[in-house]
């Protein structure tokens, strides 16, 4: 008798949503405003310019949001769903080499009510879950390739 190979087969009765289409536009000199198919704007600019974020704090930004993100379960699990956490992202640029060698994170949570082993566990866990699930905190630490092309109107 042939053997049969059996493949696993993932079936879903929702229908695939569609990915999110990002761009920026220029909107002056060195401003730009980022946008998404979901709706949602940021503005972007230099440093000097108010009300804007600059390119390298929205990737502090996403970092720190991507942290918080991927602990929400383990520390909602725990703490409750209405526990406050605020995660501070810090590193200052290389602009020799335009790059940030090194980012610091703060989560900052109100534990005081676990005992130091219940404490010790949490942390560890949410750790385990950062590693884990932080797509930009996994991005930055593995590196990435960046491809660029051009469409020119000729």
């Amino acid at each position: 008798m042939a053997s049969q190979a059996r493949t696993a087969q993932t079936t879903t009765n929702a229908p695939a949503a569609a990915p999110t289409t990002l761009w920026v536009e220029r909107t002056g000199t060195r401003r730009y405003t980022g946008h998404s198919s979901r709706g949602a704007e940021v503005l972007i600019g230099s440093e000097n310019v108010e009300g804007v974020f600059t390119p390298g704090e929205l990737l502090k930004i996403a970092l720190a949001a991507c942290t918080g993100m991927s602990s929400d379960f383990p520390l909602s699990n725990r703490l409750g769903d209405t526990y406050d956490a605020t995660i501070r992202v810090s590193g200052a640029a290389d602009r020799e080499n335009e790059v940030y060698p090194e980012l610091d994170e703060v989560l900052e949570l109100d534990l005081s009510e676990l005992d130091d082993a219940a404490r010790e566990r949490l942390l560890v866990t949410v750790q385990r879950a950062i590693d884990k699930v932080c797509t930009v905190g996994r991005t930055l630490k593995a590196g990435t390739t960046v491809k660029l092309s051009f469409q020119v109107d000729a």
